[in-house]
């Protein structure tokens, strides 16, 4: 016997308790946090100051006047760009210019601060908890 519609559709699913629900909002222990955190401000202010020396890069590049031909080579922008990076991985590992402090003190607080309710319904699925 087959089962009906009514059968599969009185199946209950309780989304606070299903393994994805789980993953998503995995407890971490604030040692944990607070090293995620640090890294993803320090690869933040990275980042940044590798946009930062390749736009400053090519501003700079060209003399005017000069010889474009000789700068021709097809890999030297993706080449220049690896270096800028690393530049900028560099800069930031030896101490930085202070932004990945500052976004990861404000992170952190921002952490401290209690996590909100969770919703009470879901009025799209119109469940309930």
């Amino acid at each position: 016997m087959s089962p009906s519609f009514s059968d599969v559709h009185s199946v209950s699913i309780d989304p606070y308790n299903s393994k994805a629900n789980q993953m998503l909002h995995k407890t971490e222990t604030p040692k944990e946090q607070d090293a995620k955190i640090d890294k993803s401000a320090k690869d933040f202010e990275s980042l940044l100051l590798s946009s930062w020396l390749q736009q400053a890069q090519q501003s700079f590049a060209t003399v005017p006047g000069g010889d474009s031909e000789a700068d021709a080579d097809p890999g030297k922008e993706q080449m220049q760009g690896f270096a800028m990076q690393s530049l900028g991985t560099a800069l930031t590992a030896a101490g930085g210019l202070g932004i990945a402090d500052s976004i990861a003190k404000l992170l952190h607080k921002s952490s401290d601060k209690p996590a909100p309710a969770p919703l009470q319904t879901l009025p799209a699925l119109g469940l309930a908890r």
